[in-house]
């Protein structure tokens, strides 16, 4: 088990710190010690539990069972890591110090920024305080994911509201899967032309990737769903069942829309946390500033970043984090050893899009929506083989391959 530093004044000197315990944390320092086991690496994080996340859409769905994405955290810490159990507080790039929560203070020689993102739920007025009843839910939190395939067993008639806020968001086709898997699961049980359907979309656009709009298009008129673009969360009553929108026209002009609901499956704003918007390492977005090649911070040479935290404009997901680690592992390493970076990433990242239980769309794709396929085969045709490594091989993958170092498919494009 990995060295766990007590959360309460944390102090120390690192070779590199790493903030985050989630995917890219972990996975990156995994791979960091497999390359160099001598390394002195701090990770600091103050959860006790790690999540598999892409698999809670899986679990809306009834396809997964929720308690085999939870880990303690002491289980995935890299054994030759420190744990610090303490939350960041901000960053002094200029003294190579980092500030923890509790009043302690981490010094480093590297530091590799990877604490996820935050999800504003504050930003839907009423949202919160009726999440887990009253017929809203959300497949981005782990307790409400079996709620979510509650409420779509239990729905035979009424109106079902699905939402999506503005990008960026983490996994950006989650919310649309949310939809396909409860509309698969009343198609089947043959009551689905008694249930209105919807998708409310901030954006303009089913898909950021062009290529895999039309497949999707098949499945949104296949389930009989409405799509309404620009179409943004504002507020909601659980108790009333209604949901309010801020709806913008082709002008510009917004206006607030009511709607009743049966069912709500509600997708929060996502944004970066205050202690790395507030620092000198944030970009104009609050992100973490990175070159989207390799991932190195421009300002600051001896800051590196990887998962939804940076500011490249790369798909947010755990497949992105899986290829931008081998790219900070080998770059960072090539700087401490004064060699030229030998990596670049090409902006990779995945979402296998769950149109139906047991097809898969298997979106890949890099920067400027080229597409990045893993295998040689059309990637627009739902298939049971992309279902069955979506739900079978790939968490798997994840516990075993990704957080232990091992970086199957995971090597981005050299120079």
């Amino acid at each position: 088990m990995s060295k766990d530093a007590t959360a309460r004044g944390a102090q120390g000197d690192f070779d590199i710190v790493v903030v985050g315990g989630g995917s890219a944390g972990i996975g990156v320092t995994a791979s960091l010690l497999r390359r160099r086991p001598d390394l002195r690496i701090a990770v600091v994080e103050p959860s006790d539990r790690h999540y598999y996340q892409p698999a809670w859409t899986l679990v809306g769905g009834g396809a997964f069972d929720v308690t085999r994405t939870v880990r303690p955290m002491a289980d995935v810490i890299p054994r030759r890591a420190v744990w610090v159990r303490a939350a960041a507080a901000g960053f002094e790039p200029e003294r190579n110090r980092l500030r923890l929560a509790d009043g302690g203070a981490l010094g480093y020689r590297q530091l590799i920024v990877c604490p996820g993102l935050r999800l504003a739920w504050e930003k839907v007025e009423g949202l919160d305080a009726t999440l887990g009843r009253n017929g809203v839910t959300s497949n981005y939190r782990y307790e409400l994911a079996p709620y979510t395939w509650e409420l779509v067993r239990g729905l035979e008639s009424g109106r079902a509201l699905f939402t999506q806020p503005a990008m960026p968001i983490k996994c950006a086709g989650a919310p649309q899967k949310a939809m396909y898997l409860a509309c698969d699961h009343w198609r089947r049980g043959g009551v689905l032309d008694r249930i209105q359907v919807e998708f409310d979309l901030a954006g303009a656009a089913l898909f950021g990737v062009p290529t895999f709009v039309p497949p999707l298009m098949r499945y949104v008129e296949r389930y009989g769903a409405a799509l309404r673009f620009n179409s943004n969360l504002a507020a909601v009553d659980g108790g009333a069942r209604k949901a309010w929108f801020d709806v913008k026209d082709a002008d510009g002009n917004v206006r607030r829309e009511e709607r009743a609901f049966d069912m709500l499956h509600a997708v929060p704003p996502q944004l970066p946390h205050d202690f790395l918007r507030d620092s000198p390492l944030a970009g104009a977005a609050g992100w973490c500033e990175v070159d989207p090649a390799t991932l190195q911070h421009p300002r600051y040479a001896n800051v590196f970043g990887a998962g939804d935290a940076i500011s490249a404009s790369n798909a947010k997901t755990a497949a992105a984090a899986r290829k931008q680690i081998v790219t900070v592992a080998e770059n960072l390493i090539a700087l401490r050893e004064g060699r030229p970076m030998p990596v670049r990433y090409d902006g990779y990242g995945s979402c296998p899009l769950t149109v139906e239980r047991g097809r898969v769309v298997l979106a890949e794709f890099g920067y400027g929506g080229r597409l990045l396929p893993t295998f040689p085969l059309d990637p627009t045709v739902p298939r049971r083989s992309a279902w069955l490594l979506k739900a079978r091989l790939l968490p798997w993958v994840y516990w075993n391959g990704m957080l232990k170092g091992r970086e199957w498919l995971a090597h981005p494009l050299g120079n």
